[in-house]
């Protein structure tokens, strides 16, 4: 509620769907932990806004870099985030902006031009924005959750159905990936960060609060992926992981010579890989880009109120995916198995989106955060010992 509604209006609430999704993600990662990760669920949502001072906007996100723009018939999500965001603008709206201040030109031009057509020439461009409700619920819905899980044949060694104790590696940054493999080291896992010396995690710019909540139960191995012995001590990460948690595109994949499918199935390879990508890892829409706050308003998450839609929470498609992700990660381990997750933050807001509940009468409680396990260690902190130990 505190982070949903206008700056200057009452804060508004959520559809009742989104809240059952969590508390039945949060029970799932109860019972799969054996009671090791107790959580308040919706709490989550709001971590960042809590240790990153952060408040509702309106039809601007928490954040600030993203903003729901209308355009001639309907709403686009555009966020300005990156730099080469901004800079590429002019090709998006076809005329000159200005670097210093975009948002002027990007709402005169969005306001004579379809919804559909831009966000096609956004997903053509790479840029993360998309027209508001373009995207469906997810099409499948595994373990209970709105999670596409495809069970990948071949050796199967059986093993632990427990995450205690297996190793994750987790290729992912940001926000949704990370939570997941924070959730898992909390449960037991022994969790690995794996980071490019070229283009680390980008949450190591934000607060380091929020950056150690999520990494500071993790080791931390930096590689440089550009040479082929970067390329070759990843693919021994791999090979060695019980659990792979990734957030590429993917392109990203192949670049790297990483078949998803080929590693479930080889023996002694990893058991379960959980892609968490803001369209899908297959499909037309697999190589869109898309941040938590544009997913969610693809996924038609937002709220409405008498002048407009806003943001619902703070780029809540993040946090909710990462927390299904999790869910799903043991209730794939429970059943046994090789499963290929594919957690897509679009398709899965969604689900989840509907008519607001009425918060009328009830009190919004300011965001709140749990403890970080640790400080972060500093990128690639771990990577000699981490590598030494599989060469042993």
């Amino acid at each position: 509620m505190i982070l949903t509604g206008r700056p200057e209006g009452p804060p508004l609430g959520a559809p009742s769907a989104l809240m059952d999704l969590v508390d039945r993600a949060t029970a799932v990662v109860h019972e799969g932990s054996e009671g090791r990760v107790s959580l308040d669920g919706l709490a989550l949502l709001g971590e960042r806004s809590a240790l990153s001072d952060l408040s509702r906007g309106g039809d601007i996100s928490c954040g600030g870099a993203a903003r729901l723009v209308p355009a001639r018939d309907g709403w686009l999500a555009v966020s300005l985030a990156r730099p080469e965001d901004v800079a590429a603008l002019p090709a998006w709206l076809g005329r000159d902006v200005p670097d210093d201040d975009p948002w002027p030109i990007v709402y005169e031009s969005v306001a004579v031009a379809t919804a559909t057509a831009l966000d096609e020439r956004a997903g053509l461009l790479g840029l993360p924005f998309a027209a508001v409700g373009s995207v469906g619920p997810c099409a499948n819905s595994a373990f209970g959750l709105p999670v596409d899980a495809v069970p990948v044949g071949g050796a199967d060694e059986g093993g632990s159905t427990s995450i205690e104790g297996l190793m994750v590696v987790d290729l992912s940054s940001l926000w949704a990936g990370p939570l997941c493999g924070q959730l898992l080291a909390e449960a037991g896992a022994s969790v690995i960060k794996v980071e490019s010396t070229a283009r680390p995690d980008g949450a190591r710019r934000g607060p380091a609060p929020f950056f150690d909540l999520l990494n500071g139960a993790k080791r931390s191995v930096a590689l440089d992926l550009a040479t082929p012995a970067g390329r070759r001590a990843l693919q021994r990460l791999i090979a060695a992981a019980d659990v792979v948690i990734e957030s590429a595109r993917p392109r990203a994949l192949e670049q790297m010579g990483i078949d998803v499918n080929d590693v479930l199935r080889q023996s002694g390879g990893p058991r379960l890989w959980a892609s968490i990508t803001s369209h899908g890892c297959s499909g037309a829409q697999a190589q869109r880009v898309g941040f938590g706050d544009v997913a969610a308003a693809s996924g038609g998450l937002i709220a409405h109120d008498g002048e407009g839609p806003c943001f619902l929470a703070d780029a809540v498609a993040d946090p909710l995916s990462g927390l299904v992700a999790a869910a799903a990660v043991l209730e794939a381990l429970r059943l046994g198995g090789r499963w290929l997750i594919d957690a897509a933050m679009a398709p899965m807001a969604a689900s989840v989106a509907g008519p607001l509940i009425d918060v009328g009468g009830l009190r919004a409680q300011p965001p709140r955060a749990r403890e970080p396990a640790a400080p972060a260690p500093p990128a690639g902190a771990d990577t000699e010992v981490v590598l030494g130990e599989l060469e042993l």
